[in-house]
């Protein structure tokens, strides 16, 4: 993906959790728009550190092997609308 393309999921309002998948197979949740930082070489993604407050650790690639990014909630972009019966 672009950068502008990932920066654009943690730029909504409000913001809703999402998951990035890499192309290795690995994914990671960003629970926070403060988890992820972007820049046009590399996207860090802090680990989500479970009860402790402090993240200690993170990863990178580079934003091309981003392949997809979707809500954590499992929620369509644009769902369809049911039409009512008359």
């Amino acid at each position: 993906m672009r950068a502008e393309a990932i920066r654009s999921h943690l730029r909504k309002q409000p913001f809703r959790p999402i998951r990035a998948y890499i192309s290795d197979g690995a994914s990671y949740d960003v629970r926070h728009p403060a988890m992820m930082f972007i820049t046009q070489i590399e996207v860090y993604i802090a680990i989500d550190p479970g009860n402790q407050r402090v993240r200690e650790r993170a990863v990178y690639c580079d934003p091309k092997h981003i392949t997809r990014i979707e809500s954590i909630d499992g929620a369509r972009r644009n769902p369809r609308r049911k039409r009512r019966a008359s």
